[in-house]
This record gives structure tokens, C-alpha cells and sequence, in this order.
């Protein structure tokens, strides 16, 4: 498949609105709801770019979080509010929903007996498949926004800078 840019920003706008939609649903302040949908937007198109460069959808999942921590911190930081304001319906936009899904179909398929099983052998194949896949992309969802929290934690987040964001993992000289 050709990347088009048109591709990215179809992307970004349907993440923007699930991002914005989910906001509106755990009750962001109306001044910031934008910005829950950008950050969803944003790390939702790192991951599709990324999985069209084949680097695999977990990780580029954990790309697309681990911006949506980061720059959650910030933007909590700019506008004064706890991170999960932003992160937590930013990432909602990469729950692997299809797999869950898959998944639960497949152990449904399984009560309809031996015969069944007998004749789709792959059908255990395909449950284990998708659950491990779905699991493993909660916990990087999960791991990924929590690198922001770990790297810059702070008992509150007024107390980070843009400057220490660039800085990263070097710590502070101590007087």
C-alpha cells in the first residue's frame, strides 16, 4: 500500500473524533476537549504510519502511546490538569477491539462441540492468536503511556519543564 497523505489525515480525523468523543464521555473540561482529541489523533496516525512501514501493529502501538504519554504530560502541564485528562481517551483510539472481539466469537465457537473443533482444527490456533495479540497490545498501551509518568515523575506536574521533557532521563545536579 502507497502512504498518501490524504490516508493520514482520513487517520488522524477519525482518531481525532473518537479521541474528542471519548474526552466528552469522562468529562474533560470543555476548554481542553481539543486536546484530548489532537493527542488521540496524533498517536493514533505515529501508529498508522508505522504500520505501514511493517513494523509490526504492537510496535507501533507502543510508539503511538508512549507519544501519548509524553505529550500528555505536557499538555496537563500547559493547561494545568492531571495527564489522564488526555491520555486515557487518547489511547482509547488503539484498543484492539477486533481481536477482543475475535477472540471471544472463537471461545463461543468452542461450546458447539467436538465436531465442530474436529472439523476447524485451526479454531484453538486462532483463540490463542488473538488473545495473545490483544493482551499484549493492552499492556502496551498501558506501558507505553505510563514511560511519560515514569520518566518525569513528579509529585505534581507543574513542577515539569519543557526543557527537562527534552532532556529526558539525566537527572538533576543536586546543590
Amino acid at each position: 500500500m502507497e502512504l498518501s497523505i490524504f490516508d493520514i489525515l482520513r487517520d488522524f480525523t477519525i482518531a481525532f473524533i473518537v479521541g474528542l468523543g471519548w474526552a466528552i464521555l469522562f468529562g474533560t473540561p470543555r476548554r481542553i476537549l481539543y486536546l484530548a482529541g489532537l493527542i488521540g489523533g496524533m498517536g493514533h496516525s505515529i501508529r498508522f504510519i508505522l504500520i505501514q512501514f511493517d513494523l509490526g501493529i504492537i510496535t507501533a502501538t507502543l510508539a503511538g502511546s508512549v507519544m501519548i504519554g509524553l505529550v500528555g504530560i505536557f499538555a496537563a502541564h500547559k493547561a494545568n490538569t492531571p495527564p489522564v485528562v488526555f491520555t486515557m481517551p487518547a489511547c482509547i483510539t488503539m484498543i484492539p477491539g477486533l481481536f477482543a472481539y475475535r477472540t471471544m466469537l472463537g471461545g463461543i465457537k468452542l461450546t458447539e462441540g467436538i465436531d465442530y473443533i474436529s472439523q476447524n482444527p485451526t479454531l484453538l490456533y486462532e483463540i490463542a492468536h488473538n488473545l495473545t495479540l490483544t493482551m499484549s497490545l493492552l499492556f502496551t498501551l498501558a506501558i507505553g503511556i505510563t514511560i511519560g509518568a515514569l520518566l518525569f515523575r513528579k509529585t505534581n506536574n507543574r513542577e515539569i519543564t519543557l526543557k527537562e521533557i527534552f532532556r529526558g532521563l539525566k537527572p538533576k545536579k543536586h546543590h
